[in-house]
């Protein structure tokens, strides 16, 4: 996994045969129009792809900074909500095919469990056995 930026993202655009730097101001046009639509408070929905949408916070009258331990008033604000649409779960939730060597976390955890429950082998022989009660 990688962080693409939005350069990444125009080169990609660019890749369906149009030109790079027309790719680029595509992309920076995009996220202006949403920065500028979620500012005003207008929600963003992109069917298959969701749903950004603007909510406003509640005041916290008794929230404690952690420095300090001093009682401070944190004011209502908003904040930006993505919401992914029924596509992108689904897609999201599929299965990928791993690379060469790489091993699911049900594997992974599989073999730890396997290792950790496995008895230790030893190169001791057992002892004699033990009186009887008889």
């Amino acid at each position: 996994m990688s962080t693409i930026t939005k350069k990444d993202l125009a080169l990609l655009v660019s890749q369906s045969g149009c030109k790079k730097n027309l790719a680029a101001k595509m992309v920076d046009s995009l996220f202006v129009a949403m920065r500028d639509s979620l500012i005003q408070g207008n929600r963003i929905e992109i069917r298959g792809f969701g749903v950004f949408q603007v909510k406003d916070t509640r005041p916290k009258p008794a929230a404690r900074n952690p420095r300090t331990g001093e009682i401070i008033y944190v004011p209502a604000r908003r904040k930006t909500h993505f919401k992914p649409g029924r596509l992108l779960k689904e897609a999201l939730h599929q299965t990928r095919e791993l690379a060469p060597g790489e091993e699911t976390a049900a594997e992974t955890t599989a073999k730890t469990t396997a290792e950790t429950t496995a008895e230790p082998p030893t190169s001791q022989s057992p002892g004699p056995p033990g009186p009887t009660g008889s």
